[in-house]
């Protein structure tokens, strides 16, 4: 059955409700089956990645719910792809947990797709895509913003201990709760085992924060990419993001050299693990 919910259409999406929060759709789809969970109170509808995502609250318990199967807005692929997409990150997630990762609690076949069930966060996100929760992190001080890129140093070293790399990471991928003052990091869906080699030419993410070889056919694709990476979340916590110029630097010159030094365009440049970069980011706090 068909959502019965009143559906309007505004060019080639159509708008749905559900606990009354609206959110659009390709074509209707019927989300009942959210009601054994509890009731909406967030939807986030606006992903490419063929996925959609309810906040849901049941009393005192709140969840995140993210489910592939559904005709996404901007998902252009089919939703048997969605699917076996969200169910291989959820071996993704089972495999890389840590404390400052969002916290899988199961995941499941439902309303004629996949389910992957988290506990409920309410981190503040840095993405761009969220200019109010984004400016209320960037005024974060600059030593809280310390501790939360020494958090995302330790969870990918954590990754690239687990014997994986981090693809598609990037400011949405970054959450601070603010009452609990701890950083968490999700939608790691895309995380892969290594070795891996880059097969498409530009890989999936944000050019903010992406290596010259995620962009190169033939690639391999590694720690040393990450290093690359997480020198550019440096740049987007305490710099001018692309612009990588010392006047938009906000901490130390010595801090800046080693940020400088990760994100070189020549991997043989820069630190030759995600160890060394922080150890030598530490030494220089």
């Amino acid at each position: 059955m068909k959502n019965p919910v009143p559906t309007w259409y505004v060019v080639d999406f159509c708008l749905q409700n559900i606990d009354g929060i609206p959110y659009k759709l390709k074509a209707p789809y019927d989300f009942s089956f959210l009601k054994r969970y509890g009731e909406v109170f967030k939807v986030y509808d606006d992903q490419d990645s063929g996925n959609i995502c309810f906040g849901v609250r049941n009393g005192e318990e709140r969840l995140f719910i993210k489910f592939a199967g559904a005709p996404t807005a901007r998902y252009e692929g089919k939703s048997e792809e969605a699917i076996a997409g969200l169910k291989s990150a959820v071996k993704v997630y089972e495999d890389l947990r840590h404390s400052h990762l969002v916290k899988l609690i199961r995941a499941e076949e439902v309303g004629g797709g996949c389910a992957a069930i988290f506990e409920w966060s309410d981190g503040e996100c840095m993405g761009k895509m969220y200019p109010r929760s984004r400016g209320k992190f960037m005024q974060l001080p600059d030593s809280t913003r310390i501790d939360v890129f020494r958090d995302i140093l330790d969870f990918h070293i954590h990754v690239a201990e687990k014997g994986y790399v981090a693809i598609d990471f990037y400011d949405g991928s970054i959450l601070y709760d603010f009452s609990k003052e701890k950083t968490l990091i999700c939608d790691i869906d895309l995380y892969a085992k290594r070795p891996y080699i880059n097969t498409m030419g530009r890989m999936w993410g944000s050019s903010r924060f992406m290596s010259p070889e995620e962009f190169r056919e033939g690639a391999v694709i590694d720690e040393i990419t990450n290093v690359y990476v997480m020198g550019s979340a440096a740049f987007a916590l305490f710099g001018g993001e692309k612009d990588r110029s010392f006047s938009k630097w906000r901490l130390s010159e010595a801090l800046y050299d080693v940020a400088l030094k990760a994100v070189s365009d020549e991997r043989e440049k820069r630190h030759g693990s995600l160890v060394e970069f922080k150890r030598d980011w530490d030494s220089k706090i």
